[in-house]
């Protein structure tokens, strides 16, 4: 007996001495990134404190752009989670954070004026490193067009960020973000001049973009707030969160894209 609980201890040893063994020479094709979408945000606050924020105080981001130089830093691995986006949906995926690679510029955000709102502008620097960096995202983990959003369109009920000044259209002429084309909305326009769709017709192209929108064909706040998030990215000019002729053609022709 003796024999034998001595045998089975070296046994034990010897298998803990060789240490785990895993094979890697075989892959499957059935696989993709996690990362489904990148966040983009801004900071609301100057260099110094995004910097301490970012990494000390509870939240977090993958990367951060400065404003002045525009350098980028990385604060959290890509294979790892950020704290960025918070409670948040889209396209029907919720708690983002496990999914997302997040994204934070240096920007004051906003200041209530007695005029209204004032939006920071982003330097050209800023955003032109911005490109660089999701460019290289995008090709490395394959993500289809559409997968570069802001958090207010992932949590329109609470966030603003990254704001109407956002040059979206600098993204998308980088070949980043899906841009409707100006003549079909502008022939879209003059049909919906004529008769604008229902507040439901709005919930539903809302929620074939990816928002999270309610369903109930009324023009409740909780919709204005995501028609809002939808015209600062599309229709900066005026977001006031209002269904009208232009926007509804926007949605058309965007949704119109996606096929």
């Amino acid at each position: 007996m003796k024999t034998f609980v001595l045998s089975l201890a070296l046994l034990l040893l010897g298998g803990c001495a060789g240490g785990l063994q895993i094979d890697d020479s075989q892959r499957s094709v059935s696989q993709s990134s996690r990362v489904q979408y990148v966040v983009l945000h801004y900071t609301s606050t100057d260099m110094e404190h995004s910097l301490r924020l970012l990494t000390r105080d509870g939240v977090s981001s993958h990367y951060l752009i400065g404003d002045h130089p525009a350098k980028i830093y990385r604060l959290v691995d890509e294979t790892r989670r950020a704290w960025h986006a918070g409670e948040s949906e889209w396209q029907g995926r919720t708690w983002l954070n496990a999914s997302t690679i997040g994204i934070e510029l240096v920007n004051d955000g906003y200041r209530d004026a007695p005029g209204g709102r004032v939006y920071q502008p982003f330097s050209d620097e800023q955003i032109d490193a911005l490109i660089l960096l999701l460019k290289d995202i995008v090709q490395r983990h394959n993500l289809p067009p559409g997968s570069i959003i802001g958090h207010s369109d992932i949590a329109p009920q609470r966030k603003v960020d990254p704001g109407p000044l956002f040059p979206w259209k600098r993204l998308a002429d980088a070949g980043l973000v899906p841009w409707p084309d100006a003549n079909a909305v502008a022939r879209e326009q003059a049909r919906f001049a004529v008769a604008l769709p229902t507040v439901g017709w709005f919930q539903q192209q809302l929620v074939r973009q990816g928002y999270s929108t309610p369903q109930t064909g009324v023009l409740d706040k909780e919709t204005r707030n995501v028609i809002a998030a939808f015209q600062m990215k599309y229709r900066q000019k005026l977001f006031d969160g209002q269904p009208d002729a232009e926007t509804a053609a926007l949605l058309l022709v965007l949704n119109g894209m996606r096929h």
